[in-house]
């Protein structure tokens, strides 16, 4: 488009400086003037696919029209003068240096001031050296230009690339985040299902040694078996959906996972570091699987943690909202109490990234983000009731 532009509207004022009467035109506007004028913008329209031919082209019609007197010469009378026609070839050296690899325009630059000064020194024997001076410093203030765009052009290419390269990193780092914590939280659940597993075998056996003395402690035992049965293929059915690499290395001797009643000594050992940290709780509690307690004490753990790393020794509140379907879990900060009370933050960390993991895997729902006031918020609604269990009971 800019080359299609350019065509015409440098022909047209070939065109008009040749036919100006405010100075002589030795040979008139006749065929040949046409024809040079036309070459003066014509090129343009293919200078993209052929620059350095279309240079040419436009100085060798600027050069003949010179002349030819068509135009006037860049200095006569004293005077220093650049025309449409001039400014024409300085357009072409800008718009072919642009278009040209890096070693290419050094060597364009001097062939260009030199076949330039050579041909004003011939055309006007009495006036060449100034009007060689003149065209010599518009090629190398149109090539200077051209350089100035032309690095700049790659500047922000370069800055494009470097931003799409940070950003396939962080897309990297998040899913190898992602993936090590499905790891972890199938650990985790795979302790839960062994736990179910053994707790129906015991009552298994319970009943079967009751069977004939209490047929109605058997009738309790087998209706707790299903039930325990029922929970370990929901959690059973989140391990298969989580675990995506196999652990190589053996962890023996865990302790049993933490849940809600755990909370407490949580928040009394992240007192002892420092943060002023209260926690509060409305409605009535219910019980809930063993995985989504295990969920809930992690997110307020992870939570209370990043406070810590980026707040400092700050105020921080945990509220537990019991409602009819479910628990939210609501953890707020105040922010940094004073500029200088956050802690250094290693990079790279992806708590946000295993909350959300853990969160989706038990069927919630997760918001973090900061505070109108200041200090920063995370918020997890965790179901009462696993979301496939029904498909586990059917």
């Amino acid at each position: 488009m800019v080359d299609l532009l350019l065509a015409p509207l440098l022909t047209v004022a070939a065109f008009t400086e040749a036919v100006d009467p405010a100075h002589p035109t030795g040979h008139g506007l006749d065929a040949v003037g046409i024809a040079l004028a036309l070459m003066v913008g014509a090129p343009f329209a293919v200078h993209r696919r052929w620059p350095g031919a279309a240079l040419g082209a436009v100085g060798g019609a600027a050069a003949a029209l010179q002349a030819r007197h068509s135009i006037p010469a860049p200095v006569a009378g004293g005077g220093a003068t650049i025309g449409t026609v001039l400014l024409a070839v300085g357009v072409a050296v800008f718009l072919t240096t642009v278009r040209s690899g890096r070693c290419p325009t050094y060597r364009l630059l001097a062939l260009t001031a030199l076949v330039a000064s050579i041909t004003e020194v011939l055309i006007a024997p009495s006036d060449g050296i100034g009007s060689a001076l003149v065209v010599d410093v518009l090629v190398v203030a149109a090539w200077a230009l051209g350089c100035l765009v032309r690095a700049r052009r790659a500047m922000a290419a370069e800055a494009l690339e470097h931003a799409a390269a940070l950003e396939r990193e962080q897309v990297a780092l998040a899913r190898t985040a992602v993936v090590e914590e499905r790891a972890r939280i199938a650990r985790e659940l795979h302790d839960i299902v062994a736990h179910h597993v053994s707790l129906m075998i015991v009552q298994a056996i319970a009943a079967d040694r009751v069977q004939s003395t209490d047929p109605a402690k058997t009738h309790e035992m087998h209706a707790a078996i299903e039930t325990t049965g029922r929970a370990t293929v929901a959690e059973l059915r989140r391990l298969l959906e989580l675990l995506r690499t196999e652990e190589d290395e053996a962890v023996a001797g865990r302790s049993p996972q933490p849940a809600l009643a755990d909370i407490p000594p949580l928040l009394d050992s992240l007192r002892e570091a420092g943060l002023r940290v209260e926690s509060a709780h409305t409605g009535p509690a219910r019980p809930l699987p063993a995985g989504t307690e295990l969920t809930a004490y992690r997110v307020v753990q992870e939570a209370l943690t990043n406070t810590l790393k980026h707040a400092g020794h700050t105020r921080a509140a945990v509220t537990f909202d019991w409602q009819p379907h479910g628990l939210t879990v609501t953890v707020r900060d105040d922010g940094p109490l004073a500029p200088a009370a956050a802690q250094p933050v290693p990079s790279g960390g992806h708590g946000l990234v295993g909350m959300h993991e853990r969160v989706a895997a038990v069927g919630g729902s997760l918001h973090t983000g900061p505070r109108a006031r200041g200090g920063f918020l995370v918020r997890a609604h965790l179901p009462l009731t696993p979301p496939d269990n029904e498909t586990a009971s059917a």
